[in-house]
């Protein structure tokens, strides 16, 4: 009976599976000449300070006035930041919006000495922020799990990607102190 219900499980599972496309986080206009990426932990405490600090100014002045677009990749450290990530993937109409919802709320779901535990204080939060998310069946799903792996593997090999957060502007590590004003500094010389 065992082996009938996981035969059904991966069939459907698989279904679903393909149906779906995961796409990457983004903000801002498509074709926006400045590309940024972001490569991030979601249990990273600095990362949270870039999307308190650094990222509101970023959207106001280059974001929302479409000089560029950013986009979110993940660069998980630990177990339960890769969870959070593939968690922030599930549901491609609210990744943006749970993601900033993870990184604003941090000290609330990162707790605990197991990952077990800090699984169970992420899947708390989530329910009561009121994102309608299939926990189990986001952080078990395979397509979303390489999704999330390969872009810390693309990360490494292709900008030497070894802290969070990396900033990459249009294909180049920004190795400055990373604030808004360095950041502005540079972004300025591609307007």
């Amino acid at each position: 009976m065992k082996k009938i219900f996981l035969i059904l499980v991966l069939f459907f599972g698989s279904i679903n599976i393909s149906n779906s496309e995961i796409n990457r986080i983004v903000a801002g206009n498509k074709g926006a000449k400045i590309t940024i990426i972001t490569y991030e932990s979601l249990t990273c405490s600095h990362c949270a300070d870039f999307h308190k600090d650094i990222y509101p100014q970023l959207k106001k002045d280059y974001i929302d006035t479409g000089l560029a677009k950013i986009e979110f990749r993940h660069f998980p450290l630990d177990v339960a930041a890769f969870n959070a990530s593939k968690v922030s993937q599930c549901k491609s109409d609210q990744s943006l919006e749970i993601l900033e919802s993870l990184y604003s709320n941090q000290q609330e779901w990162v707790k605990g000495n197991t990952a077990e535990e800090i699984n169970n204080n992420l899947k708390k939060f989530l329910e009561n922020e009121g994102f309608k998310i299939d926990f189990e069946k986001c952080i078990n799903d395979k397509e979303i799990e390489d999704f999330v792996l390969n872009d810390r593997i693309e990360g490494v090999k292709k900008y030497k990607v070894n802290a969070t957060p990396t900033i990459i502007i249009n294909d180049k590590k920004f190795e400055k102190t990373l604030n808004y004003k360095n950041l502005k500094k540079s972004l300025e010389k591609m307007i």
